[in-house]
């Protein structure tokens, strides 16, 4: 009989390094568990198998090998910097920096410890010791171009230009002939990032410059990486129509997934919806078999509204490969769709299973449910976001002045302040008009899609940090370093909002406002700007915040007084009553169309329009029509309209005769726009801040008797004033300066209300603290 070949650890340990030098990752992590499961392994097997992993991207797996390493040989400096690299790339920069330094400690003129060092301690947001590690790197190999080029960088980001631009020279200068066009692509990924596009398309020039000199030329890839960098210079200097061009031309230069991937992302920044899903359809013809690609597609019809195709793009995703946020994916198209109980228990058991990065989108979920009552709401975001608080900075940890009559810093953050977003849309008239010189802010920009409307805002406050790709530690080193006073959220649970910022506490008041409707449920947040319609006498038991009133209305809607109001005739009363609807269909739930459908069986001859995202997507109208037919209302009496622009969208008001605002998450920014365009608003006036806007807003018109406090009442209510032409004909008649004459709608009022509420916050904060 043929003998067995003996296995031991030695010889596992020749297959591992046999298949890495094949560049079989998967199969060397195999051959080295196998190896250390077997008697007298050594623990320098476990580094072995910690870099194998590292070299595969499985840096969470990487990270317990790695520490049995350095735990066997305290000595293996290797491994103290392999372990370091992996919290780094697992974000825990805290612990990166930490092992960083400790092998420096160890190696004092370690050239990768010092470099990777100044990296962690930069996303930290700590520059100086940032500084030092680089100096320290230059020092220990000063012939290498890298360490020269990350100082570069950190002093040109703080403001000491001159001395940066000596050691970008001092880089390109050592780089030697085959790198300057990479040093200039990686200085120009760098000013980007920080927002200075003017600096990145001289630096993306110079890379374009030696691309061309270069033999052989760069490939057809690279060449199509330089277009979408200048793509989203372009962008980012207003210069749409060359940039559209660019970014066309890179996405059909090449067939590489990952440019056409990012190609999509940069056209869905900014909101060239139709161009990503084009690229991102080629990537699926050109991969037909690779579930990546019809993945990526999914999640862009998604964000794009197209429901029904995304839903199909998932499962074609699904049948080839898993898909680890299919779950996520299928909870937030739940939302979309207008389902908010299922999207609601979907991100719960995201959330449950321990994706707590999905809390918020049970938070936001919860606020559409139909199934969860104002308290309950409020008692489930206490809990989903309670973690946040745990080892929150102390307020006393300040050193910021208490004197109540000071000026004051403000700081805001949002990523919100483009196109037709509403926080845009309510803040650009407050940033117009704010009094700088009493309350200077500073915006913390976290966005990542620009336009005009982002640089008017830029020029509207006295500083703006650009920071999308910032830690939450280098954020709040940067926001204390800049002496904020009150820092004030306009996000919330919205996308790339900064919860976990707000709750470690980042500033000695913060407060939340204008970006979420409703309690945060986030520790720490101190304050919640609001009205005493949406937040009445008693209900500060639904906040966790303290609540703060405007005397007027929690929001202002300020267009230019002699913007396009329609002309309204005796055509208008002579027409079919028309009901409408703007908003989006996640807001259209259950029990919002069951009252709806209840409303056009008391008035037969009425009809009723709605206008939605969703409805680009066939799909989605043929579902919501479907909806309504089980309600009992034909398609004949429905009219859907897909998004325009805002210009066409804001005339389309004129189609309406009663705007209907939807339960429990009533309209915001689409019933003051109804309003200010001549369309009277039925309200239901609910238990929560969220239930409440509309009932604010008619109040703030003094229009209340437009506002019922019951299902019946709302339907009654309707059926009253839709049968009442005449009344309704002259109410939309003198509708814009009925507005005009009410201090709510006042933006240089409002703004000063705004601020007076701050400086009583601040005030209070003073008194509490012994100011």
């Amino acid at each position: 009989m043929p003998r067995t070949p003996h296995i031991n650890w030695q010889s596992l340990a020749e297959q591992a390094m046999a298949h890495r030098r094949r560049g079989d990752h998967a199969a060397a992590i195999v051959a080295y568990r196998a190896a250390l499961a077997l008697p007298g392994a050594p623990a320098e097997l476990h580094f072995n198998l910690g870099n194998a992993l590292c070299q595969q991207g499985s840096w969470a797996e990487a990270e317990a090998p790695l520490a049995q390493a350095l735990a066997a040989n305290p000595a293996l400096t290797v491994a103290a910097l392999q372990l370091a690299r992996c919290r780094a790339r697992l974000g825990r920069y805290e612990a990166a920096a930490a092992g960083f330094a400790a092998v420096l400690r160890g190696e004092p003129g370690n050239f990768n410890a010092a470099l990777e060092g100044g990296h962690a301690l930069r996303r930290l947001g700590r520059e100086a010791e940032a500084l030092g590690c680089y100096a320290m790197a230059i020092q220990a190999a000063p012939a290498r171009w890298e360490g020269h080029l990350a100082m570069a960088r950190a002093l040109e980001e703080g403001g000491r230009a001159d001395e940066g631009a000596a050691h970008y020279h001092q880089a390109l200068a050592l780089a030697g002939d085959d790198r300057p066009r990479r040093l200039h692509l990686h200085m120009t990924q760098y000013r980007l990032e920080r927002g200075a596009a003017a600096l990145a398309l001289e630096s993306l020039r110079q890379a374009m410059l030696c691309a061309a000199l270069e033999q052989p030329p760069p490939s057809a890839d690279e060449r199509a990486r330089m277009q979408l960098d200048l793509a989203a210079i372009l962008l980012r200097l207003g210069l749409g129509e060359e940039a559209e061009r660019r970014l066309g031309e890179a996405s059909e230069a090449s067939e590489n997934e990952a440019i056409l991937v990012r190609a999509a992302e940069l056209a869905l920044r900014h909101n060239l919806w139709q161009q990503a899903l084009t690229i991102l359809r080629r990537n699926v013809a050109l991969r037909p078999e690779n579930g990546s690609a019809h993945w990526n597609l999914a999640h862009m019809l998604s964000e794009a509204w197209y429901m029904e195709e995304a839903l199909e793009a998932l499962a074609r995703a699904e049948a080839l490969a898993p898909q680890p946020g299919a779950g996520p994916m299928r909870a937030s198209i739940a939302s979309r769709q207008g389902e908010a109980d299922t999207a609601l228990q979907l991100f719960l058991a995201q959330v449950e299973a321990g994706d707590t990065a999905l809390a918020s989108g049970a938070a936001m979920s919860a606020l559409y449910a139909d199934s969860i009552d104002a308290a309950e709401v409020a008692a489930l975001h206490r809990r989903l976001f309670a973690r946040l608080g745990e080892g929150a900075r102390a307020v006393a940890s300040f050193r910021n002045g208490r004197e109540p009559g000071r000026r004051l810093r403000v700081g805001m953050i949002t990523p919100d302040l483009h196109h037709q977003h509403p926080v845009n849309i309510f803040m650009q008239p407050v940033l117009a008009r704010w009094d700088g010189a009493a309350m200077p802010i500073s915006l913390y920009f976290t966005g990542i899609s620009h336009d005009e409307e982002t640089r008017q805002a830029r020029g509207r406050v006295a500083h703006w940090v650009e920071c999308a790709s910032w830690t939450d530690g280098q954020l709040a080193r940067r926001i204390e370093a800049d002496g904020i006073d009150i820092l004030i959220d306009l996000s919330g649970h919205t996308q790339r909002g900064k919860m976990p910022l707000f709750g470690n506490r980042a500033a000695p008041v913060q407060v939340t406002f204008l970006g979420y409707p409703g309690s945060t449920g986030v520790p720490n947040i101190d304050w919640i700007i609001t009205d005493s319609v949406v937040a009445p006498e008693g209900s500060e038991g639904l906040f966790s915040e303290r609540v703060m009133r405007l005397p007027n209305t929690v929001f202002c809607f300020a267009p230019a007084p002699d913007s396009y109001y329609p002309d309204f005739g005796p055509a208008h009363a002579a027409r079919p009553l028309t009901f409408g609807s703007f908003n989006n269909l996640p807001k259209l739930t259950p029990r919002t169309l069951g009252l709806w459908a209840e409303i056009l069986h008391r008035l037969p001859q009425s009809r009723l329009l709605v206008k939605a995202p969703s409805f680009r997507d066939p799909g989605a109208m043929a579902g919501f029509t479907r909806r309504m037919a089980a309600l009992g209302i034909a398609a004949d009496r429905l009219e859907l309209r897909g998004p325009t622009g805002m210009a066409e969208m804001m005339a389309e008001y004129a189609d309406i005769d009663i705007a209907l605002d939807p339960v429990p998450y009533n309209g915001g920014t689409t019933t003051l726009q109804a309003m200010w365009m001549g369309a009277p608003v039925l309200a239901r006036r609910g238990e929560a801040f969220v239930s409440r806007m509309g009932a604010s807003f008619m109040a703030a018109a003094a229009l209340s008797d437009w506002v019922a406090d019951s299902d019946a009442d709302y339907v009654e209510t309707a059926v009253r004033h839709g049968s009442d032409r005449a009344g309704l004909l002259a109410l939309k008649q003198g509708m814009r300066a009925r507005l005009l004459a009410t201090p709510a709608w006042d933006i240089d009022r409002y703004t000063q209300d705004l601020q007076a509420a701050l400086r009583k916050i601040w005030q209070e904060f003073c008194a509490s603290t012994g100011g």
